[in-house]
């Protein structure tokens, strides 16, 4: 029998015998009061986590998301071998209720848009696992009870149709835009708040402890650990759904004011008519926010605006008849500033690893940002691309010589070939000249593989 076949056999093990009697010495469920719309007040489960199908995916998914160790070092490719040994030991701790999570890995990396460091917490491969279960459990209760508004993290939605639906509002005339963006959001989670809106929906009283549980475990954090007790930590698969749970308040808050609105995680627009009603509606989210989730409103980022002046999930929107979809500026910037790094001279690798290298980046950020509407904007930046892959190897052949030959080889005339080799002008003067053009067609660099983030290029 395969590895893979084993831990099956012992994820499904353990539902009869000491594991059940386990479950039966537990307290009585907790009694809860919950809402109509939510299916998952139960007190039972807590067996539908351990139940196999759903502890075979969760593994599966585990695996593929991949991630680093948490603080007892155990990587997710130890993680099969680790539960074949000890599930049977696990899974009675989760039927009774007596579950420990081990603290998270605080992980620092810079934001996307250059402001400052995100703090990730990182948990051990075995509660990912524990978590992932547990998540895939309540998601497909909790999820058809969400908002229609709501985008982020959320089966069969996904970034683009939030964007999509930004535009139609500001086409249909909502052209002031009330952009709010929540202070420390995940950092700031008051977890009694969190934890009344939970109880709610579930019933089985391992869960809400198990769940209460992962969102005080401590953080190690410079070879100490620290206590949590508030935000629920980036970085575990709990997380995103925890936080739509919380901001699904929100949510509601904004459809009982007939407002108009799309929401992607903790990145909430609402957009108007005038700009008025943006303040009227800014003053009262801000009280809404503070006084009933005890969240705050980071006031140098949240705005009443014009759209095209303000950010959404890194597109913005042309002020014309037709809304149409751009790249923000500092998304744009970012990829300048990534292509650049990828594309150094002193990087010391030929240009076909260069290639490789920009293939994977270029592919995975085409894949988002192909959505806009500006393909000008596209074919710029292949050419601007193309060029510094010339000036790449214009530097490489450094000598006149060199140069020379290079050209003549790939077609150019002696008499071009000579001229632009003895030429004083820059790299990047020349990379755009008839004979680089030509010796280094668009031809070549796709040949080598280079992707094209816009039209294709004809030569």
């Amino acid at each position: 029998m395969g590895a893979q076949q084993k831990t099956q056999r012992v994820l499904d093990s353990g539902g009869k015998g000491e594991a059940l009697k386990a479950a039966d010495r537990g307290a009585e469920p907790m009694s809860a009061n919950p809402e109509s719309e939510s299916p998952s007040a139960s007190d039972r489960l807590m067996e539908d986590v351990c139940e196999r199908e759903n502890l075979k995916q969760a593994l599966k998914r585990v695996k593929a998301n991949k991630g680093a160790p948490g603080v007892d070092g155990m990587t997710v490719q130890a993680l099969p071998a680790y539960l074949r040994e000890h599930w049977p030991s696990i899974r009675v701790t989760l039927l009774s209720g007596t579950y420990r999570p081990q603290p998270v890995r605080r992980v620092e990396i810079p934001k996307p848009d250059g402001g400052g460091m995100r703090k990730l917490g990182i948990p051990s491969a075995l509660d990912r696992f524990v978590q992932q279960a547990v998540l895939q459990v309540l998601q497909k209760r909790w999820d058809p009870t969400f908002s229609d508004s709501s985008y982020g993290f959320r089966p069969g939605r996904s970034a683009h149709q939030a964007v999509a639906k930004a535009q139609s509002y500001i086409q249909s005339g909502y052209r002031w835009v009330v952009d709010l963006d929540l202070e420390k959001f995940f950092d700031r989670v008051s977890h009694d708040i969190l934890m009344s809106r939970v109880a709610k929906r579930v019933g089985d009283r391992r869960v809400l402890k198990l769940i209460r549980s992962f969102l005080t475990a401590g953080v190690l954090e410079n070879g100490l650990v620290g206590a949590t007790d508030e935000g629920t930590p980036q970085g575990g698969p709990l997380s995103p759904l925890l936080s739509n749970l919380l901001l699904d308040d929100l949510d509601r808050e904004l459809e009982r004011r007939g407002l108009r609105f799309v929401r992607y995680a903790d990145d909430s627009n609402v957009y108007v008519r005038s700009e008025r009603a943006g303040q009227r509606v800014m003053a009262g989210l801000k009280a809404f926010l503070t006084g009933k989730l005890k969240l705050k409103v980071n006031e140098a980022k949240s705005a009443v605006a014009r759209p095209h002046t303000r950010k959404f999930l890194g597109f913005t929107f042309a002020m014309q008849a037709h809304a149409k979809r751009r790249i923000a500026p500092k998304a744009l910037a970012r990829f300048k500033e990534r292509i650049r790094e990828l594309t150094k001279r002193s990087r010391g690798i030929s240009v076909d690893q260069m290639i490789g290298t920009l293939k994977r980046y270029l592919t995975g950020w085409r894949g988002y940002f192909g959505f806009c509407e500006t393909p000008r904007v596209l074919h710029q930046l292949d050419e601007w691309i193309r060029r510094r892959l010339r000036c790449f190897l214009w530097k490489q052949w450094k000598r006149g010589r060199t140069r020379f030959r290079e050209l003549t080889a790939r077609g150019v005339s002696r008499n071009l070939a000579a001229s632009t080799a003895g030429s004083s002008h820059s790299a990047w003067r020349l990379s755009c000249s008839p004979a680089l053009s030509k010796a280094l067609s668009n031809r070549y660099f796709r040949s080598l593989g280079l992707p094209s983030v816009g039209p294709s290029p004809i030569n």
